[in-house]
């Protein structure tokens, strides 16, 4: 029986990976000023205008926002700003080392490619990364696999003239090999609605938030928690998560296995993990040895410190020198 399985990336100038990112530079920005700033930040934009909303609790109290939003949307964008600080019921949970939400974080490593990550996945964020480098413009790709194979490629790209993009693309699936191929042609979609020049927050809205399947581990996992990007570290949906996925690459790595699933659970105001579950090549069993309250995690990762930008760039998972990656046999 054949395996299929699909994966998309999208490029940093894609809208909502823009909206990603001006969220989490909003984010380090405080963090480079006050560690313990307590940030929740989110943008829309779309059509020439970006608004920043969201709530913010910090020492930091000269950033920029319309500077970052013009470094990372363009020059020509009005930005309407209005954030507030964090709800004091809230915080008063979280002052004591309380989670800041309940919510369910799903971490996963793998051993099909070197980033621990399922290999269509790699496979589109990998295409996209070549394909960005030569048109650094709105675009996506996709990568669908079969039996471990390269079945169909799927690429479009703003200002990638379709002669050109298919051979970049050709050229990619030569020079790859993480995957196998097929020993006739793959099946490529290059521009399928044609070519195309008008992109980003000039063709379409975007939303933080909006790529969470991109920002995991693709479609064939399931994703438990909210959003990552605008969000300071003591938001369990970014740190926990961050914390499954340690895990996870350390049990792969330890148990020499094939697959690893792992799911905590948080409530509000609460310091311990209501669930830490670890299945191992189908076998359960509860997560040990790890500090899985809040400030524990943001410890033993580091997360205090202005490193998020760059996660919002090509998903969250897979990247060499991200603390929640162990040791990413690159």
């Amino acid at each position: 029986m054949s395996n299929f399985r699909t994966a998309e990336s999208v490029s940093p100038k894609h809208p909502d990976k823009i909206c990603d990112q001006i969220s989490d530079a909003i984010l380090d920005a405080h963090l480079a000023v006050d560690p313990n700033a307590r940030v929740a930040v989110d943008v829309a934009g779309g059509h020439g205008t970006v608004f920043v909303t969201g709530e913010v609790t910090s020492l930091a109290q000269g950033v920029d926002v319309k500077a970052i939003v013009k470094r990372l949307a363009g020059d020509n964008i009005t930005v309407i700003e209005h954030i507030a600080t964090q709800s004091p019921e809230i915080a008063q949970g979280v002052d004591v080392g309380g989670a800041g939400d309940q919510g369910i974080m799903v971490g996963y490593a793998c051993d099909e490619t070197p980033e621990m990550l399922p290999l269509e996945v790699v496979l589109a964020r990998d295409l996209n990364q070549y394909l960005y480098e030569r048109w650094p413009n709105d675009g996506k790709s996709q990568v669908t696999t079969v039996d471990g194979l390269v079945h169909t490629i799927v690429a479009s790209f703003q200002h990638a003239p379709s002669d050109e993009l298919h051979e970049a693309v050709r050229s990619w699936n030569r020079q790859q090999t993480i995957a196998s191929k097929y020993a006739r042609e793959t099946i490529l979609h290059v521009n399928p609605a044609g070519d195309w020049h008008v992109g980003g927050f000039d063709a379409d809205a975007g939303l933080t938030g909006r790529k969470l399947v991109v920002d995991n581990y693709g479609p064939r996992i399931p994703i438990g928690g909210g959003a990552f990007s605008g969000k300071d570290p003591s938001k369990v949906d970014r740190s926990a998560a961050y914390m499954a996925r340690k895990i996870a690459t350390d049990y792969l790595q330890k148990r020499q296995a094939h697959e690893v699933f792992v799911w905590l659970a948080y409530a509000i105001g609460y310091n311990q993990a209501l669930e830490a579950t670890v299945i191992i090549d189908g076998v359960e069993e509860q997560v040990s040895g790890y500090d899985l309250t809040p400030k524990g995690i943001i410890s033993d990762l580091d997360l205090r410190r202005p490193l998020y930008e760059e996660t919002a760039r090509y998903g969250h998972f897979g990247h060499r020198g991200f603390p929640w990656e162990g040791s990413v046999r690159y």
